[in-house]
């Protein structure tokens, strides 16, 4: 990656070219950086509601709300929030007060304490990491219509079925 950047004869990280730069600007003066995360530093307070559309490093503090719903956010150990957090994955190895959803999965590393609800499919809790509050593991709905049926009988299956129905129903 950064090869091609040097052969180009640009310097894309201090041109003018991409700040602020719109959706609509042309593919030539557009250069897309995957992998690469935003870090709120240590020294950085912030205060308010964050969404972001790449990964999210945070160091600093925050208190308020965090979105990156198709990103990860980690925040690392001398990371202090005090926001819910929505995003895909999200890992913490610092201090989180407030309910965290993770679209994949959430992990509290042996560093992390969390203070809060935690709502994701995969939850990984590290030994030594500590946690208070309530996990929800809810696998998505074609996960567990695939489960076979191993008792019950033929009307608690239908109501089952017609359960489901009514739900996919209801969020269209």
């Amino acid at each position: 990656m950064f090869d091609k950047l040097k052969s180009s004869g640009k310097d894309y990280l201090n041109s003018d070219n991409n700040v602020g730069a719109s959706p609509a600007a042309s593919s030539e003066n557009s250069v897309s950086y995957s992998g690469v995360s935003a870090m709120i530093g240590p020294g950085v307070k912030i205060e308010g509601q964050i969404t972001s559309e790449e990964n999210l490093v945070i160091e600093g503090n925050v208190n308020g709300s965090i979105t990156a719903k198709s990103h990860e956010v980690t925040v690392g150990k001398s990371g202090n929030l005090k926001a819910n957090i929505s995003a895909k994955v999200i890992n913490i190895e610092g201090m989180v007060e407030g309910d965290i959803s993770g679209s994949e999965k959430v992990v509290i590393s042996k560093s992390g304490n969390v203070l809060g609800n935690i709502q994701s499919p995969r939850v990984t809790l590290e030994d030594g990491a500590k946690f208070k509050g309530s996990i929800e593991m809810d696998p998505d709905e074609k996960m567990q219509s695939e489960l076979p049926v191993t008792s019950g009988s033929g009307s608690n299956i239908r109501s089952a079925e017609a359960a489901r129905a009514d739900k996919k129903a209801s969020q269209a």
